[in-house]
């Protein structure tokens, strides 16, 4: 309310945009860094230290216009609009740290999951529900009840569930755990079940079901309904 003369403001600007690059350039890196090491802290640091240059641009921006203008008010409303720019990118570091300390379920890297295992999903894996992804640091823990044919083995079973986290594993690097629940198909399994002469069908091939965001996440065996 009221601004005081500002000093050395053509010095200064040069200062502040070497500080502003650097920064920019630190946290790019950490970021990127982090997202391949899968680790919130890195992620967090690095989005900090963009807030930090693209705040000094915007002190900048601010005292470019009083150089211009020689209006020393100017300065006070863009440092006004930086500090409501810092607490919106605040809460949102804030929101993510915690939902990862919080083992919170994590919706985009699901939706990433369920897409890899659409585009390369096996006639044996005849259903998916109750699937589940968490990030926790750098490890990805997959929960998720697999329905098989019930007339597979143990051997059987265990060699698909092989297959089913070497593709995931393929695509998302060795830092997964799972916990996967296999269960034996039902006869209205039949209708979406896509194996070819199955000695043990009781009903015919209907339609393939995908698997998507909705219906992975319901706690039950999916069945198709007319």
């Amino acid at each position: 309310f009221s601004p005081h003369e500002l000093h050395g403001l053509d010095n200064g600007v040069w200062i502040l945009l070497s500080t502003a690059m650097l920064n920019l350039l630190a946290g790019v890196f950490a970021k990127k860094l982090g997202r391949k090491n899968n680790s919130l802290a890195l992620i967090s640091s690095g989005q900090h230290l963009i807030i930090d240059s693209f705040t000094t641009f915007g002190v900048i921006v601010g005292i470019s216009i009083v150089l211009v203008t020689n209006y020393n008010g100017i300065d006070s409303f863009i440092a006004l609009l930086m500090g409501l720019w810092i607490i919106y990118n605040g809460y949102k570091i804030i929101r993510e740290s915690l939902a990862g300390i919080m083992d919170e379920a994590d919706m985009e890297l699901l939706s990433e999951v369920v897409k890899e295992i659409n585009a390369n999903r096996d006639d044996r894996w005849i259903d998916l529900h109750n699937l589940r992804v968490i990030k926790y640091g750098p490890l990805m823990h997959i929960d998720c009840h697999l329905t098989m044919p019930w007339y597979l083995n143990v051997k059987e079973a265990h060699a698909n569930m092989d297959q089913f986290t070497n593709l995931i594993k393929s695509k998302f690097g060795d830092s997964v755990e799972f916990f996967i629940h296999i269960d034996g198909c039902m006869p209205f399994s039949c209708a979406l079940c896509s194996i070819d002469n199955c000695e043990k069908r009781e009903h015919a091939f209907q339609e393939k079901l995908d698997w998507t965001m909705e219906n992975v996440l319901a706690n039950h065996k999916h069945q198709l309904v007319y």
